[in-house]
């Protein structure tokens, strides 16, 4: 199983993003958990400045705008 955190303030592309991480999980038979990080401490610990930000396994994978599938789709392969 994969952790995911979704950091961010919990805006419309940080909800997006985590929607996008479901539907690519379970398109691929992936087990995921993910997370919402919406406190600013936690996010500025990760080194993100730009939101939203994905963590996927502890290693940030993404920071800023909504990610595209066949990224996503490579962090879950991963």
């Amino acid at each position: 199983m994969k952790t995911v955190k979704v950091l961010g303030s919990g805006c419309r592309n940080c909800t997006t993003t985590a929607q996008l991480i479901e539907e690519q999980a379970k398109a691929l038979g992936v087990a995921v958990t993910i997370e919402k990080v919406t406190d600013l401490g936690q996010i500025m610990a990760y080194g993100v400045m730009r939101t939203p930000g994905v963590v996927v396994d502890g290693k940030v994978v993404h920071a800023g705008g909504v990610p595209r599938a066949d990224a996503i789709a490579s962090w879950l392969a991963g």
